[in-house]
């Protein structure tokens, strides 16, 4: 395989910003759409594809670099065959997963130019070319987290988003589902089909997607005028008919809590992705083993709704705050089952992932932003999730209710169809809080770990005084507000106390050697390191 020229990495440098998260921004355009064209057929893995990719140029430009995976040793990959600009065919190098494309006249600021790619190959990921649990042959975009450059060329990171198109021609015992709305379902000889979907708000690559398969479809109605389906095997129609109708539940709390859906519709999926569910926006995947018609996928459709919010619509601009999104709908997920069951149901899920939290810690105590992180997929980790949602939820303990569910909502808004960065988020809380939340955002985000407190008493000064000693064992002091559950014989009583120093005191009175139950309520991530 072809190495990368030094002149190529120069340009490459040269053209770009960079962040934490290493991918190569490019500061000289903006993709404002893309147009994939792709021909699937029975008799081979081989697609072929052209992409439209609208760019507007922000400065002076001669070239520009998309990501595109080439042919590799196992012969997958994509071979470029010809670039046009308007009509024009331009030279171009596709080595080591980028496509760079050289203008025969260089681009000045605000000018939008459109790029036209013919290629072809197999994909060597991104898209799912398999049998399902029953046999038959699917197409399954999977694009997550950047895995779209596999078989498409584009800007494979969240911080550009463009509308996406997608024409899909395939023999026509397939339905076509895809981001966005359908435009066009038109026969052709073969047989086959070609069908269109275009999807007019802005995406991110790991959001944007299509299926092939053979479908049994079933629309679950509108909720807020956005229409709802379910798109399962036919094989499992009555089971998936069922276990996804629940969608519309979370999607009508989510909309009454956090603002309008973001997206034309929803289509909930019967799938292959590799994950348990892959929140594409407007068309979510599940995976085929979700279905089983035990109601049991509750909980996975929330949090894939969850993030159409918060992670689809407000994106992260960097990987290392995927929290922004996983964490954000592990919480919500958690917000929708408490309005549904009630607070002991929400104390039960956080009890749950604080003992995800406290287990992973001993595995890898690392911050929930760690810039160490090279490899995408261990992003997917208790920190991301389980301590992203308590994050949320000490937050909503530290500023109250009406302030929390306020500062959410004026999140998505103020940072809809966009990107955003956790300062951008703690800028909107300490708006909506009047409260300077640095050392709440520093201690639970960026610093490794938790509280580990040790818990101690002894006979007060008088008689019915107990003193009650609280020690924090961790190398890093945290701050942060406890509740204390005291009971003794005459009954019981709540103190609540500001941690801030290595050993904090506390003197109950009119109580005898009471018994300490520390965060009765389940507001606060800690463990119990002696008591």
């Amino acid at each position: 395989m072809k190495k990368f020229s030094f002149l190529f990495l120069l340009s490459i440098l040269f053209l770009s910003g960079f962040s934490k998260d290493g991918y190569p921004r490019n500061l000289q355009a903006d993709v404002i759409s893309y147009r994939f064209s792709l021909a699937l057929n029975d008799s081979t893995d081989k697609i072929r594809g052209n992409a439209l990719i609208k760019v507007r140029f922000l400065s002076l430009a001669s070239s520009i670099v998309l990501d595109l995976n080439g042919v590799g040793s196992g012969g997958k990959g994509m071979i470029v065959t010809n670039v046009t600009i308007s009509g024009t065919s331009v030279k171009w190098k596709h080595i080591e997963g980028k496509l760079d494309i050289r203008m025969n006249k260089p681009a000045a600021a605000n000018d939008t130019l459109e790029f036209l790619i013919d290629y072809s190959g197999i994909p060597s990921d991104g898209l799912i070319i398999s049998k399902n649990k029953f046999g038959n042959r699917t197409f399954f975009a999977d694009h997550w987290p950047d895995r779209a450059h596999c078989y498409l060329p584009c800007i494979d990171h969240p911080y550009d988003k463009a509308t996406v198109d997608f024409i899909i021609t395939a023999p026509d015992h397939y339905k076509i589902v895809a981001s966005g709305t359908v435009e066009e379902e038109s026969d052709l000889p073969g047989p086959n089909t070609l069908t269109r979907w275009y999807e007019t708000v802005p995406l991110a690559t790991k959001v944007m997607t299509f299926g092939a398969a053979s479908f049994a479809v079933k629309p679950e109605g509108l909720v807020s005028n956005v229409p709802v389906s379910t798109w399962v095997f036919p094989e499992n129609m009555v089971e998936g008919f069922s276990d996804y109708s629940v969608a519309v539940k979370p999607m009508a709390y989510y909309i009454g809590t956090f603002g309008n859906y973001p997206y034309e519709k929803l289509a909930n999926v019967q799938s292959k992705t590799i994950y348990g569910g892959l929140e594409n926006a407007g068309t979510i995947f599940y995976s085929e083993n979700s279905v089983t018609g035990k109601s049991m996928a509750e909980g996975l459709i929330a949090h894939e709704i969850a993030h159409q919010w918060f992670g689809d619509c407000v994106t992260e601009a960097d990987w290392h705050h995927i929290w922004l999104s996983e964490g954000f709908a592990t919480y919500l997920t958690s917000l929708y089952f408490e309005a549904a069951q009630g607070r002991k149901r929400l104390e039960k899920d956080m009890s749950s992932s604080r003992s995800r939290v406290l287990k992973y810690y001993e595995k890898k105590p690392a911050p929930v932003i760690d810039t160490t992180v090279t490899n995408l997929m261990e992003l997917l980790n208790p920190n991301s999730y389980q301590k992203g949602a308590w994050v949320l939820h000490m937050l909503r303990y530290e500023i109250g209710d009406d302030k929390f569910f306020k500062g959410m909502r004026l999140y998505f808004e103020r940072f809809k169809n966009s990107n955003a960065l956790t300062a951008d988020f703690r800028k909107v809380m300490e708006e909506v809080s009047g409260k300077n939340l640095d050392i709440f955002f520093r201690q639970w985000l960026y610093i490794a770990g938790q509280p580990e407190l040790k818990f101690s008493k002894q006979p007060g000064k008088t008689k019915n005084e107990t003193e009650i000693i609280i020690e924090q064992k961790q190398d890093y002091l945290f701050k942060f507000p406890l509740e204390l559950l005291l009971k003794d014989s005459t009954g019981e009583k709540h103190e609540n106390i500001l941690i801030k120093d290595r050993v904090t005191r506390i003197i109950v009175r009119d109580m005898t050697d009471p018994q300490i139950t520390p965060d009765p309520k389940i507001n606060l991530l800690f463990r119990i390191a002696e008591f």
